[in-house]
């Protein structure tokens, strides 16, 4: 297992996902600076989302033909520069602007970073190195959120904004130097732009992509719709402000960390009952949010929460690969897509709650939906078996590699 390169890959996943969510704890620096309500930053998610979930299809199949090594490095060298923009803009307009740059690229980025990490996995561990990599998205949530809430408090939500901006250029150099060479493959090469265009769109049609795709919405959009706001949901539930948020979010993003790394020791051979598992306790752990019960409790479900959905990229991600192992770049733009539907679908309603005064509302939300996304999980057993074998491990593997 190529470990320098996958750490390179999960470094860039931290500065991915954590300027993404950053607004999320810095909601009041935001608004006061550029003059605007704080449902209106929250809405710097959802056009985030927008804009990646309608481009992601499209600028993944006109990269079709760039070698997956130099394209993962020039999608992070744009989240660098879109970044520093971002910490330079003067209106909020010209925030959203940068930010929806880096949105071009985002999709791009997480499209091929699933095929590029199974690509750099021996046989029989794409789901392991998957884990690894996925490690950058629950630091992001552990250090990067909590820590860039914090130094945005202290030193303003600029300088945190182009502290990630300097972590993105740093990745950047580390992808060049690290990254084997990997051309695209022969069929990619010889395919035109077109017709991976359409099998893009036409993946949808396969069954199991479509479950996947509608289990990640349903999920994704319940939390969103709560974590977007959990600021001021910390501060309606227990009184959490300032370093009491920071240190919330800390908490919640290790515990995230810790169940990546469990559940990545399970993924490869008993994908069901992982994500059923994970899915159960987000319910349970969110809805207990809905009622105002204090200090305590507001931390433990949280927690909670965050321990339960951190985990979920890596079993979706590793869904995408099983079920698509011939069309795996088409899939993983498609569940992308998913995947920013969700956030965007998920951060537009929170505002619409949030504004209304509907605030408790958002948790119980969450909990049907994962409810929902729970039963979809149970019924497609296809899609999540409770136990793989070294037959379906073989043949998964011989697809991947071509």
């Amino acid at each position: 297992m190529n470990r320098s390169a996958l750490v390179a890959l999960g470094g860039s996943t931290f500065c991915y996902v954590a300027a993404e969510t950053l607004p999320i704890g810095l909601l009041p620096q935001i608004a006061g600076d550029l003059e605007v309500a704080e449902s209106d930053v929250g809405l710097l998610l959802t056009s985030y989302a927008v804009v990646a979930a309608v481009s992601t299809i499209p600028l993944t199949a006109l990269t079709m033909r760039v070698p997956r090594h130099r394209l993962i490095a020039i999608t992070v060298a744009v989240f660098a520069v879109s970044q520093f923009a971002a910490a330079l803009a003067p209106t909020f307009l010209l925030l959203t602007l940068a930010r929806l740059v880096c949105a071009l690229a985002h999709g791009v980025f997480w499209s091929v970073l699933a095929p590029v990490t199974a690509r750099l996995a021996p046989p029989g561990r794409a789901g392991r190195a998957t884990a690894l990599v996925f490690v950058g998205n629950s630091l992001a949530v552990v250090a990067g959120v909590p820590l860039g809430t914090a130094l945005g408090q202290w030193l303003g939500w600029r300088v945190a904004v182009g502290a990630f901006a300097a972590g993105g250029a740093i990745c950047v150099l580390l992808l060049w130097r690290l990254l084997p060479a990997m051309d695209p493959l022969p069929r990619d090469r010889n395919t035109r732009v077109g017709t991976q265009l359409l099998a893009a769109v036409t993946i949808v049609r396969d069954r199991r992509v479509l479950l996947l795709c509608l289990t990640t919405v349903a999920v994704v959009v319940g939390h969103f719709a709560a974590y977007t706001y959990l600021a001021p949901l910390a501060r309606r539930n227990g009184d959490l402000e300032g370093l009491g948020l920071s240190a919330l979010l800390l908490g919640y993003g290790a515990v995230g960390l810790i169940a990546s790394f469990t559940v990545g020791r399970f993924v490869d051979r008993r994908p069901g009952p992982a994500l059923t598992g994970l899915l159960a306790v987000m319910a349970v752990s969110v809805a207990l949010l809905a009622p105002v019960l204090g200090t305590v409790p507001t931390v433990i479900a949280t927690v909670l929460w965050g321990g339960a959905f951190g985990a979920m990229p890596v079993c979706l991600t590793a869904t995408v690969l099983r079920v698509a192992p011939r069309a795996r770049d088409a899939a993983s733009a498609l569940h992308v897509v998913s995947f920013q539907i969700g956030i965007g679908g998920g951060a537009f309603v929170g505002e619409r709650l949030t504004a209304t005064g509907h605030l408790g509302v958002a948790p119980l939300l969450a909990a049907g939906l994962a409810l929902v996304a729970l039963l979809l999980v149970v019924s497609a057993r296809q899609v999540f078996p409770v136990r793989l074998d070294e037959e379906e491990h073989r043949r998964v593997e011989a697809a991947l590699v071509g």
